[in-house]
């Protein structure tokens, strides 16, 4: 891996650590795909940083775990503002 990817996926690590955002936030924050940014967290970060690899990845279970919850409430409320208009 050469390292600009490695300097990447630790930045990546790092950031996801801080702010708790979500693959598709990072992917528009960091301008590149949702699966490079996926690729990165769950492969490469692996063979980087042990450590931070499994900081990502309680935060990235957590997300998984709750996103039922999120696309709920986001369908909740796209019916609330179709039927105020």
């Amino acid at each position: 891996m050469n390292k600009k990817i490695m300097s990447r996926v630790i930045e990546e690590g790092k950031y996801i650590i801080e702010t708790g955002n979500t693959v598709r936030e990072m992917a528009d924050v960091f301008g590149i795909s949702k699966s490079t940014i996926h690729k990165d967290l769950r492969e490469r970060l692996l063979e980087v940083d042990m450590d931070l690899y499994h900081k990502v990845s309680s935060i990235l279970q957590y997300h998984m775990d709750i996103r039922h919850i999120r696309g709920g409430e986001s369908t909740r409320r796209k019916y609330l503002e179709k039927n105020a208009n």
